[in-house]
C-alpha cells in the first residue's frame, strides 16, 4: 500500500458481536445467530460496514468459543450452518461484510487432530502439537506459565510426555513448524472465504511461532515465569503470515486480515506486520493504549495514570502508523476481552457517564485508522455493578486470576476491586434491548435467565430508549460515524498533528487532522495555547479542509482554550462540525472565529473545520 491505495476496510466501521450476549431468539438464555440476524437492520442503522463475529465455531465451551473443536461447524448453541449463510446474505443486503474470528494458535483438546496426536508417540499427527519430555523430578519441560495462570504444560500419562498450552490445558497449541498443520488451517480458511466472508480477525496471531529449543523464561531458577517476552513476534511468524497471504488471502480478492498482536508496544515491531510491501496483515489489533492503567503484577492490577500519558500514546501510534507513510492501524476502546471504556476511563459517577461516553466517542472517531465498535459501546454500557457477585462471573480467566491473586497473599477485597474494574465478564454481559420490567426481566435479550449476569441499569441504558431520544449516546454514535465518512480524507486518512502546547495540559487535548490528498498537506509547525495558559493567539499556517479537534478530558467546568489564527495573523472562520454538547449550539450557532476563546464544559469535545 502506498498513499492513494484505498481499500474498503480502510474507511470501514467494524462492529464486534459477541454472539452469546447479543440477542437470544429461542429463549434458552444464550444469544444466537438467528437473534443476530433479527438485529441486522439495527446494526445497519448505525452506519456499520463490517461485523466481526467473535468465535462461534464448534467448541469445547472452556473459553467461550476460543477452544475450537471443528473450524467448519457452527456451535449448536448459536445455531446451524444455514444460519451463518443466512447471516452473510442478510448483511450483504446492507453492504455489510462479515469478518470471522480465526483461532489457530491452539485448538480444543477435543479436536480430532489433538485426539489423534495424543493417542501415541507414533501417531501421524503427533507433530501437529508441541510435545516434549519433562525435566527430572517430574517437572514440565520448562518453567513457562500459561496466560490463565498455572503451568503452560500438561502431562499425558499414556505417552509420558507433556503438551504445550499458552492458555487453558484444554487449549493445546498447534505446531506451526509442521507444513501439514499450516495447510490444514489454510484449507479451513478457504472454506470460509468461499462462503463470501470479508476476512478474518486472527486471534493472538503473534504467538503462533515458539522460540527454538523452548528455553526457560524469565528467572530460570524459578517456576511459572511468563514466556511472552520470548514467545511474541518470533521471526517465523512473519514467514507464516506471508505464506498465508500468498496461498490463501490473495486468491480471494480484497480480503481484510486483522491480526491480534499481544504484548507489543513497539511501533517498529507492528510495522513489520502491516507494511504493505511485506504482504502480511492489513492491520494489527494492538493494546498499548488500553494498557494505560495496568500495573506490574498482572493484567488486572491497577496503576494511576495521567492525561499526558494518554496523549503521548495517541501521538505515538497515530504518527507511527499513519496512512501518508504507507501504514495503517486499528482504533478501539472496547472488545470482548476488555472491560467497558466508560467505566475504565470515566470518573465513576452516573452524572458524567453520558458526557464521558460522548467524549470518548469523539476522540475515537476523529483518529485515523479502521474504527472498531463493540456491542453495547454505542449505548454506553458500563461494567457490572458491585452487587453482582464475582461467583456469578462466567469467564475462566476471571476465576484463574482470582485464585492466583489469593495464592500470592493478596486480600480478597483487593483482587475483587480489580475484577470489578477489568474482568472480561463486563463486556460479556447481555445486551439490553429494552428496559427490564416485571414481564420482561431480562431487558429484551431473552425470556429466560441469561447465561451470564446482566447489569442492573437497563432502565437507564437500553437500545429502545436511546433510539427514541435524539440526544442519546446511540444517536451521537450514528452522527459520529456519518461525519467520519463525510470527512474521510481528514478524519480517517489524515495525518495527526497535536497542538504541542496542549500535550502537557491538565485538561485540554487539541490536535489537527490534516487531509493527505488535496491542498493543505504541507508540513509546518502549528502552535496554540492550552487551557488558561495563553495570553494571546499565536500564528497558524494556512490550511484548507483541515479539522481541529479540541477535547476537555477532565471533569473541570469552564475550561478556556484560545482558537489559533493563520500564520499572517488573519482570522480563520471555523465552522463547528460536531460538539458533544447539543451540536455546538453554545458556540454561536455553530460559527466561530480564530482568536476567540472557547469555553469548554466538563468532558466536552468539539470538532472544527477550516475552509
Amino acid at each position: 500500500m502506498s498513499m492513494g491505495d484505498r481499500h474498503w476496510w480502510h474507511s470501514a466501521t467494524v462492529y464486534e458481536v459477541y454472539p452469546s450476549s447479543f440477542k437470544d431468539s429461542n429463549d434458552d438464555g444464550t444469544g444466537d445467530l438467528v437473534g443476530l440476524i433479527s438485529q441486522v437492520p439495527y446494526i445497519a442503522s448505525l452506519g456499520i460496514d463490517a461485523v466481526w463475529l467473535a468465535a462461534c465455531c464448534k467448541s469445547g465451551g472452556i473459553d467461550n468459543g476460543y477452544d475450537v473443536i471443528d473450524y467448519r461447524e457452527i456451535d449448536a448453541q448459536f445455531g446451524t450452518f444455514q444460519d451463518i449463510e443466512t447471516l452473510i446474505a442478510e448483511l450483504g443486503k446492507h453492504d455489510i461484510k462479515l469478518i470471522m474470528d480465526l483461532v489457530v494458535n491452539h485448538t480444543s483438546s477435543h479436536h480430532k487432530w489433538f485426539k489423534e496426536s495424543q493417542s501415541s508417540r507414533s501417531s501421524e499427527k503427533r507433530d501437529w502439537y508441541i510435545w516434549r519430555p519433562g525435566r527430572p523430578g517430574g517437572l514440565p519441560p520448562n518453567n513457562w506459565k500459561s496466560c490463565f495462570e498455572g503451568p503452560a504444560w500438561t502431562y499425558n500419562e499414556d505417552t509420558d510426555e507433556w503438551y504445550l498450552h499458552m492458555f487453558s490445558s484444554k487449549q493445546p497449541d498447534l505446531n506451526w513448524t509442521n507444513p501439514d498443520v499450516r495447510n490444514a488451517i489454510y484449507d479451513d480458511m478457504r472454506f470460509w472465504l468461499s462462503k463470501g466472508i470479508g476476512g478474518f480477525r486472527m486471534d493472538v496471531i503473534n504467538i503462533i511461532s515458539k522460540p527454538a529449543g523452548l528455553p526457560m523464561a524469565g528467572d530460570a531458577t524459578k517456576e511459572l515465569q511468563s514466556p511472552l517476552k520470548i514467545v511474541c513476534n518470533q521471526p517465523a511468524v512473519h514467514e507464516y503470515l506471508r505464506e498465508l497471504r500468498r496461498e490463501v488471502l490473495d486468491q480471494y480478492g480484497d480480503i481484510v486480515s486483522v491480526g491480534e498482536i499481544i504484548c507489543t508496544g513497539d511501533v517498529d515491531a507492528i510495522r513489520q506486520y502491516t507494511d504493505p510491501r511485506r504482504r502480511e496483515l492489513s492491520m494489527a489489533y494492538t493494546f498499548e493504549l488500553f494498557a494505560l492503567d495496568i500495573g506490574d503484577s498482572d493484567k488486572f492490577s491497577r496503576r494511576d495514570w495521567k492525561f499526558i500519558e494518554l496523549k503521548n500514546r495517541v501521538k505515538k501510534w497515530q504518527q507511527g502508523l499513519q496512512y501518508s507513510s504507507g501504514h495503517w492501524q486499528t482504533l478501539w476502546l472496547e472488545s470482548h476481552d476488555s472491560a467497558r471504556s466508560v467505566t475504565r476511563f470515566g470518573d465513576g459517577t452516573e452524572e458524567n457517564r453520558w458526557k464521558i461516553a460522548k467524549m470518548l466517542a469523539l476522540l475515537q472517531s476523529t483518529l485515523s485508522g479502521t474504527m472498531f465498535l463493540y456491542q453495547g459501546q454505542e449505548i454506553a454500557m458500563k461494567n457490572l455493578t458491585a452487587d453482582v457477585p464475582i461467583a456469578e462471573y462466567q469467564d475462566l480467566e476471571t476465576h484463574a486470576l482470582m485464585k492466583a491473586g489469593l495464592d500470592k497473599g493478596r486480600s480478597q477485597d483487593e483482587v475483587r476491586s480489580e475484577l470489578l474494574l477489568k474482568a472480561r465478564d463486563h463486556a460479556r454481559a447481555p445486551m439490553p434491548w429494552s428496559a427490564a420490567t416485571t414481564s420482561d426481566p431480562y431487558a429484551g435479550f431473552s425470556a429466560n435467565k441469561p447465561w451470564s449476569p446482566m447489569n442492573t441499569d437497563s432502565s437507564l441504558c437500553n437500545v429502545a430508549s436511546q433510539r427514541a431520544a435524539p440526544d442519546s449516546i446511540l444517536r451521537y454514535w450514528q452522527k459520529r460515524i456519518k461525519l467520519r465518512k463525510q470527512h474521510a480524507d481528514a478524519l480517517i486518512f489524515g495525518d495527526f498533528e497535536p497542538l504541542e502546547s496542549t500535550m502537557d495540559d491538565s485538561a485540554v487535548f487539541a490536535y489537527w487532522k490534516k487531509p493527505v490528498n488535496g491542498p493543505g498537506h504541507e508540513r509546518c509547525e502549528a502552535f496554540t495555547g492550552a487551557s488558561e495558559k495563553q495570553e494571546g493567539p499565536t500564528p497558524l499556517p494556512e490550511r484548507t479542509r483541515e479539522v481541529l479537534v479540541v477535547i476537555n478530558l477532565s471533569n473541570r467546568e469552564h475550561v478556556r482554550f484560545m482558537l489559533p489564527r493563520n500564520m499572517d495573523n488573519t482570522v480563520v472562520p471555523y465552522m463547528v462540525l460536531d460538539d458533544t454538547y447539543c451540536a455546538g449550539e453554545q458556540h454561536s450557532a455553530g460559527a466561530l472565529r480564530s482568536g476567540g476563546m472557547l469555553e469548554l464544559a466538563a468532558y466536552e469535545g468539539i470538532v472544527l473545520g477550516s475552509p
